[in-house]
């Protein structure tokens, strides 16, 4: 997404470009590339009526990959896949989808044995063509299949083989149809992004548009369509979503916002401090700051289940903001108007992976989604829910907030909470928070922040270790560094941090934070693990 000027003032999320998701482990990858090419876009699951679709009257539809084989049974289809195909609007199958296209239109797919998984050598045989203009006749591209088209439907032209594949590529100008067999959305398939844009742009004709500018401006507006006359209070988080969904709202109706920073006691070292300072200078924002330290504590005591934890700090969150309300109106700063809106930083991986939108399973629950009370006594303002994590440092760029809030490392809502695996407790909390503050500086010493795109330090509170410290022998705790690179929070790799970082780190906090006398990294990619440990 370009920061570009705002354009024109009009609804770039009206008519969206819709990615179908078949169950494919890139279809959030997809929606970010294509917004990545400044074209809104959605994801609806496959078992989305395309009658519904067609309602949202989408500029273009792209059919995502999955794991099933188009013919067999069992395998996602739409309820009436032909009519889509005829509806005249401009679709690109991928991978599987472009299967569905083909077999729906009356080309072939069958298993002819030519399975091909990863990089995979592909010729182009129209160097012209919508998608292929200006890319190589030999390119690298990502395969993952077991299936193959060996011959298009009628009125489609082939534009690109492999060795094993005689249709990698199939093209219909005429009904602006697409498809390639191979995922154009990762990046090991050398040409992908200029292919995806071709099809936004050639072959659907869409102008990019989708710039910050323009999700500034017409989250402004509709702020102040929901809000109206009324006040709104937001949760201070210290985190990148809060503060640019508060900075959002600020904008949009100054003086009606109160920004409530609940101290719960499990935040990083100095981050209260931070949000007390850089975000009221930075935004001017009505601040209240409220100490909730021994309630959150009471409420987590002897809770070990991460679950469990998240649900209780979520509810303890909107009861000290309904506490918090009824100071504001007491205090006569909304002049007896009651304040009805909460304001909360989701971000749409938050509703993917809480299971809304997609149809995919709940991977965790989220405090800002699924974990509210049902008697939830706000009306809720998300302004940053159809963003990924890097739209929305650009849209805090653009607002003026500082970088050391902006560029800052994702921090989960629940806090340092849900980084103690076992019971929360004071203590565990000043040695997590130790532990964390030495990694963090020891990156940004070695100029490492911008390559790893957080860096979760966990405390194995239940488990203990046998260690030699100071000519003893001792029992102390485990921490795990899990430093990872990711686009959007969907999925991560574990960064290749140098050794003498590492190094730096383990000596530290083995030698400065008392009771943990073993580091560990943590060499997982996501998925199979989450980010959090929880």
């Amino acid at each position: 997404m370009s920061a570009a000027p705002p354009a024109a003032a009009h609804d770039n999320t009206a008519e969206p470009v819709l990615v179908v998701d078949f169950g494919a482990q890139y279809a959030q990858l997809i929606a970010r590339r294509v917004r990545e090419a400044r074209v809104y876009s959605e994801i609806v699951p496959s078992t989305t009526p395309v009658a519904e679709m067609l309602a949202k009257k989408p500029k273009a539809i792209i059919l995502s990959g999955g794991p099933s084989s188009v013919y067999e049974e069992g395998a996602p289809r739409l309820d009436d896949a032909r009519a889509l195909f005829e509806a005249g609007i401009p679709v690109f199958g991928m991978c599987y989808g472009f299967q569905l296209m083909a077999t729906t239109l009356g080309g072939t797919v069958d298993n002819t044995g030519a399975r091909e998984y990863g990089r995979t050598a592909m010729r182009v045989s129209k160097a012209g063509s919508t998608l292929f203009e200006g890319t190589p006749v030999e390119q690298s591209v990502w395969m993952s299949h077991g299936d193959a088209c060996s011959a298009a439907p009628e009125g489609f032209a082939v534009t690109a083989s492999t060795d094993l594949v005689p249709v990698a590529a199939f093209e219909n100008d005429e009904k602006k149809l697409y498809g390639v067999q191979y995922h154009p959305e990762v990046m090991h398939s050398t040409h992908g992004q200029l292919v995806l844009e071709h099809f936004l742009y050639r072959g659907a004709g869409i102008e990019p548009s989708w710039t910050t500018g323009n999700v500034i401006e017409e989250q402004v507006e509709a702020i102040r369509a929901q809000v109206g006359t009324k006040r709104a209070i937001c949760g201070l988080s210290g985190g990148v979503d809060s503060a640019v969904a508060a900075a959002l709202v600020q904008k949009a109706i100054g003086s009606q916002l109160t920004c409530v920073y609940v101290d719960h006691g499990l935040m990083r070292k100095g981050e209260t401090e931070q949000v007390e300072k850089d975000f009221v200078a930075a935004t001017g924002v009505q601040l209240k700051v409220v100490d909730a330290q021994e309630r959150f504590l009471s409420a987590l005591a002897g809770v070990s289940d991460p679950e469990t934890k998240r649900k209780i700090i979520g509810r303890e969150f909107i009861r000290v903001f309904e506490q918090a309300q009824a100071e504001i109106v007491a205090e006569g700063a909304a002049d007896g108007e009651d304040v009805a809106f909460l304001v909360q930083g989701t971000l749409y991986p938050d509703i993917v992976e809480s299971g809304g939108g997609t149809g995919t399973a709940n991977i965790k629950s989220h405090h800002n989604v699924g974990g509210l009370p049902e008697d939830l006594e706000f009306e809720l303002v998300e302004p940053l829910r159809q963003l990924f994590k890097d739209e929305v440092r650009m849209v805090g760029q653009e607002l003026g907030l500082p970088a050391e809030i902006v560029q800052r490392q994702p921090f989960p809502g629940p806090g340092l909470g849900i980084r103690i695996v076992g019971e929360v407790t004071q203590e565990r909390l000043e040695l997590l928070r130790e532990a964390d503050a030495i990694a963090r500086e020891e990156l940004t010493a070695a100029g490492l922040d911008a390559e790893i795109w957080q860096c979760p330090v966990v405390l194995l509170a239940d488990v203990r270790s046998v260690g030699v410290q100071g000519d003893g022998r001792t029992y102390g705790h485990p921490i795990v560094l899990r430093p990872v690179s990711s686009e959007d929070a969907m999925t991560a790799d574990w960064t290749r941090m140098p050794y003498d970082v590492l190094a730096r780190i383990s000596t530290r906090i083995t030698n400065e934070v008392r009771d943990v006398n073993r580091v560990v990294l943590d060499v997982t990619s996501k998925p199979p693990g989450t980010i959090e440990w929880e």
